[in-house]
């Protein structure tokens, strides 16, 4: 139990008190309430920066700490209904809303995924948390109710937009494979394993040979290749190059090239096909280079950012893609579209060459 970890906690522990204050009469009761709402809610900004910081986030916060910001939040709501002093329905959309990303959220973990609060998510807490407190002092400054009206319907809007776009950024999740993007072959399941089976019906006796080339992927693209019987026909080798000092040294990516453009660009990933294609003497080679997730790592590119090549003998072409979900589909989708790209390159060649 970590300093931050221990500022989320706080704010259930506080749950009760505020309750307290909201039900019980005595001079200035409101106005404590607010007082300690607010200085609650800071901590739900003070323990992220704490655990950034400090190197100390956990999947244990990850998961606490959106779950105490609803109970907080909600519990002051529902004795606010009680009081008379917000409409019930208001308190039925955001329930709504936060049950049915609680449920997103247990089926991620069934899937070994955390799903951290998300930027959007944390400005409808903060935009929950104003109403609230408003709502707590418009009953001694009814001055305030106007403001208090408005400070709901942004509350209402943000709340509705960061819940579709959990489910938007998530969707996978609920519905892990797009059996519409399943190219043909034997097996099922995952796209990407659909893909390496496509791709080996390609390959087969064509003479065609192919190397991969992996940093964030981590070697999914090829481990996808080789879970096919036979693959060793084509399948030259692969270098996992998660490091700068991999991709210099082990697939010939100048390091200027690196200090200019970064390792996730389009230039980099096309220096790392080539490289592991002229390595292994392949006919083609794909690379995949991206930033999965959940944190940019220090860079100013965006999570999901990422560029797959591919190099024959003839040409190199290259592709962009911002993947929106967690790390784990952004590198599955990643594997996915390279192999789709592998195929896709092999195919072209097969059909100029017959």
């Amino acid at each position: 139990m970590n300093i931050p970890n221990s500022l989320t906690v706080s704010r259930l522990l506080a749950i009760p008190v505020l309750m307290a204050l909201l039900l019980l009469r005595f001079p200035g009761h409101d106005q404590v309430a607010a007082a300690l709402f607010v200085l609650f809610s800071l901590t739900d900004t003070l323990d992220g920066e704490l655990a950034r910081r400090r190197g100390t986030v956990s999947d244990f916060g990850k998961f606490l700490d959106p779950l105490a910001d609803k109970l907080f939040v909600l519990s002051v709501l529902i004795v606010l209904v009680q009081e008379g002093l917000v409409a019930a329905w208001i308190v039925v959309v955001i329930f709504s809303r936060e049950l049915i990303i609680t449920i997103l959220r247990s089926v991620a973990a069934t899937q070994g995924h955390v799903i951290a609060a998300a930027p959007l998510g944390k400005t409808k807490t903060i935009t929950q948390m104003s109403a609230v407190a408003l709502l707590i002092l418009q009953r001694p400054y009814p001055v305030l109710v106007p403001i208090a009206d408005v400070a709901v319907g942004v509350a209402i809007i943000f709340t509705l937009w960061s819940g579709f776009d959990y489910l938007w950024r998530f969707r996978h999740l609920i519905a892990p494979f797009d059996n519409s993007r399943v190219g043909p072959g034997p097996s099922g399941g995952a796209p990407e394993v659909a893909q390496g089976a496509e791709l080996a019906h390609v390959l087969r006796g064509s003479g065609l040979t192919v190397a991969v080339a992996e940093s964030s992927t981590g070697g999914m693209v090829g481990a996808t290749i080789t879970e096919q019987p036979g693959s060793s026909a084509y399948f030259g080798g692969g270098v996992i190059a998660y490091s700068n000092e991999a991709k210099q040294r082990e697939l010939g990516v100048p390091s200027g090239l690196l200090e200019s453009v970064g390792a996730v660009s389009r230039e980099v990933a096309e220096a790392m096909a080539g490289g592991v294609r002229k390595r292994f003497g392949t006919t083609l080679a794909v690379a995949v280079t991206g930033i999965a997730g959940p944190d940019a790592d220090g860079s100013a590119k965006p999570v999901g950012l990422t560029y797959i090549a591919v190099a024959g003998e003839m040409r190199t072409s290259s592709r962009e893609f911002k993947f929106t979900g967690d790390r784990t589909s952004n590198r599955r989708q990643a594997a996915d579209e390279a192999l789709r790209m592998l195929i896709a390159e092999a195919r072209s060649i097969g059909q100029a060459t017959s």
